[in-house]
């Protein structure tokens, strides 16, 4: 199992940037997943999950920093997850990673102690 984030760059305060996060090894659909940020000196932290497609909820979840401003979702045909960041902030500045659970749902789902598999990270840096 493989997953492989991009998208992550430079982009000046209330910009916008779109990660995507490939997997291989398994199909998207069927895992419980979630993105999570890391700031220099600061612990990992999680900002979305999206439960499996094959849970009858199939919800969403975010922290409050980016409730609003922040949309995961996934395209299956292309076995792919995004995390749409918008009016981006410089506190969002951070290693960005995306992680999947063969879990159809999670009981804590930004909780990073939940996840079994997890990205190599992308940088996203929010700066004028």
């Amino acid at each position: 199992i493989q997953l492989v984030e991009s998208g992550g760059g430079l982009v000046q305060p209330g910009g916008s940037l779109r990660l995507s996060c490939t997997a291989s090894g398994f199909a998207t659909g069927s895992y419980s997943m979630g993105c999570f940020r890391q700031a220099p000196g600061n612990e990992r932290e999680g900002v979305a999950g999206i439960d499996s497609d094959e849970y009858t909820v199939r919800d969403t979840y975010y922290s409050d920093s980016v409730k609003g401003r922040f949309t995961i979702s996934r395209d299956n045909a292309e076995n792919t997850l995004y995390l749409q960041m918008n009016r981006l902030k410089p506190e969002d500045t951070a290693m960005y990673y995306c992680a999947a659970h063969e879990s159809r749902w999670l009981d804590a789902p930004l909780d990073r102690e939940e996840y079994k598999y997890w990205g190599q990270g992308t940088q996203v840096t929010v700066s004028s």
